[in-house]
């Protein structure tokens, strides 16, 4: 069967309409929290879909490293910030511009070696766990806010610097505070292209 050559298609359109905001500010407190409502929504349902918690986990973190590694883009178009010419430099933009930035938080950096290359970011608000007090029985291995480890580690590798982001403290497993540790473990050459004569 074919289709009649006179009948018209119909495209039909749909037109979304935000509810009108005062201020910028307001719409990016509400983007804000439908993400934080949206992420809890998805680590419950990774939580039905996998067993292990190491496998959320993992899920999370490869999940922020996505995230990341095209977050970067934006993150230099926005901030207009010079490349960084040291490790607690690059701790500090991402403390001071990035998490300002995309969280509306400023946690603090401290570093804990004599090489510099292993630092720690305090926070003292989580706003991805704005709506959490515990985390789910059973799921004591779990680190619910995952994301924020692949998000730094794949943002990190695409301005050449490969890390390891995990979570030291966590305030959902009953700790004082929640505290992210970056080791950086090496800078990858940037590779140019050379004419050949």
């Amino acid at each position: 069967m074919s289709r009649p050559t006179n009948r018209r298609q119909d495209n039909h359109k749909i037109d979304w309409h935000l509810p009108s905001i005062s201020s910028s500010a307001s719409a990016h407190h509400m983007s804000r929290e439908l993400f934080v409502l949206t992420y809890g929504a998805l680590v419950a349902q990774l939580c039905k879909d996998y067993e292990k918690d190491e496998d959320v986990n993992k899920y999370l973190d490869r999940m922020g490293y996505d995230i990341g590694i095209r977050l970067v883009e934006d993150f230099l178009a926005r901030s207009a910030v010079r490349k960084c010419r040291s490790y607690s430099e690059t701790v500090d933009v991402i403390a001071q511009v990035a998490f300002k930035m995309y969280l509306g938080i400023t946690p603090s950096v401290s570093c804990s070696n004599t090489t510099e290359n292993e630092f720690f970011l305090m926070l003292d608000k989580n706003p991805l766990v704005d709506f959490v007090e515990e985390l789910p029985a059973g799921r004591c291995s779990l680190c619910y806010c995952n994301l924020l480890c692949g998000v730094i580690r794949g943002a990190l590798e695409m301005v050449h610097l490969v890390a390891e982001v995990t979570f030291v403290q966590d305030r959902l497993k009953g700790d004082d505070v929640t505290e992210i540790g970056i080791t950086f473990l090496k800078k990858l050459e940037d590779k140019k292209h050379k004419r050949k004569k």
